[in-house]
């Protein structure tokens, strides 16, 4: 038979007919639910949930060297990056956007267009793709982006880029490989345990009965006796039945703990933690532990932080003294006590102001509060010899002047 009549044959019968309604649709029935894609797993979304809201808190600062130090611009390019970089988005959706893209969906890569005004010359948006339809093409001394039906050169766009392929290391790589089959033996547990609270398998009675009745050799049989001897009693009455026909034993049902299901699933959720740099009790694993927690914020969030910033001050700054930056300040784990002892000991050494300290801890400025003050022996090293103790002149009346 042909190609051909196989295909209209395969078709003509109804009964084989299987309609979907997506892609990932159609490779679930194809892999015969083998393929599970990260971002169906629960434990995947949390972990990427949780860093993206995290990141996408930090407030992206322009910054400029100066030769006392690093201070925060603010411009129409600060505003622009850090309100609004895409004109039907705000800044936080547009981070959690990207942060998204190089966990999950863009497997390492989260691309913008830049576009300018042409009338004034600064950024206009920076539309994001869908990384869905993002492919790439390598070119001699560089690569091309490919998206829809049309090609960008990377100064047209802005690539974010997380694990560099160690071939082609300005294109990224995610976490699909190293997760895969630890996001399928969670599917597979999940699947196991569902079945098993349904308990469909698990009868909790077993009766023993005489196999050479004549009743029991069909299946109507069988439900005959059953409804004869077991099912027309009323519940709660005790079952009468005959001594050499039946034997009735309680099987007492097995637990998840028995089937190890609780140990493998808490294992492949610390993998996946462990791999995508989260605590383990951010997925419900282990407790809460605020050194751990602000180790996270100070590794996995400020490291995605740092792609951010340094991929835009790459692709977006001109200026040669300007630099973006994501400030964490505000993601860690502080107490009010620990924010007031910290900045009070700032204030005291006169490297804080008052007013600053109230703005730590949440509240209005003060106008008596915005001088700096200090204690009466916090002088400068090169006032020293100028105290009065150190002066012969400045000795008290009645002294001794040897």
């Amino acid at each position: 038979m042909s190609l051909v009549r196989r295909v209209k044959s395969l078709f003509s019968k109804r009964s084989n007919q299987v309609y979907v309604s997506s892609p990932d649709e159609f490779s679930r029935y194809i892999y015969n639910g083998g393929y599970v894609r990260m971002s169906e797993s629960p434990e995947v979304q949390m972990a990427v949930d949780k860093i993206a809201n995290l990141v996408s808190d930090m407030t992206i600062q322009l910054m400029e060297n100066t030769e006392h130090g690093d201070v925060r611009i603010n411009n129409a390019l600060s505003r622009k990056i850090d309100i609004e970089p895409y004109q039907h988005m705000t800044r936080k959706a547009w981070v959690y956007k990207v942060v998204r893209d190089l966990l999950l969906y863009g497997e390492g890569n989260s691309v913008a267009h830049i576009s300018v005004d042409s009338q004034t010359g600064l950024i206009k948006n920076l539309t994001p793709f869908n990384m869905g339809e993002v492919s790439y093409k390598n070119s001699k001394d560089s690569y091309e982006i490919e998206f829809g039906n049309k090609t960008y050169k990377p100064e047209e766009v802005v690539h974010f880029v997380m694990n560099p392929d160690p071939r082609n290391p300005q294109i990224g790589t995610g976490y699909k490989v190293a997760l895969k089959d630890v996001v399928r033996n969670l599917k597979q547990a999940q699947e196991t345990k569902n079945t098993f609270m349904k308990g469909k398998y698990m009868p909790s009675l077993i009766i023993k009965a005489d196999g050479l009745t004549e009743e029991f050799k069909t299946e109507e049989g069988r439900n005959k006796i059953l409804d004869k001897y077991i099912s027309s009693s009323e519940r709660g009455q005790p079952w009468v039945i005959p001594a050499d026909l039946l034997e009735v034993q309680e099987v007492k049902p097995l637990t998840l703990n028995d089937l190890a299901i609780n140990e493998s699933t808490e294992l492949d959720k610390r993998t996946i933690a462990g791999l995508l740099g989260v605590p383990a009790f951010l997925l419900g694993v282990g407790e809460f532990n605020n050194d751990e927690y602000n180790n996270f914020i100070q590794s996995t969030i400020m490291s995605i932080g740092n792609i951010i910033a340094q991929t835009l001050t790459k692709d977006i700054v001109i200026n040669q003294n300007w630099y973006f930056k994501m400030n964490p300040r505000s993601l860690y784990n502080y107490s009010l006590t620990d924010l007031v002892q910290a900045g009070g000991e700032m204030v005291k050494m006169n490297a804080m102001r008052r007013n600053e300290l109230r703005n730590w801890i949440g509240l209005d400025p003060d106008e008596e509060m915005n001088e700096l003050i200090v204690l009466e022996n916090y002088i400068k090293q090169s006032d020293i010899d100028k105290q009065k103790k150190l002066n012969q002149e400045g000795k008290l009346e009645g002294g001794d002047t040897d």
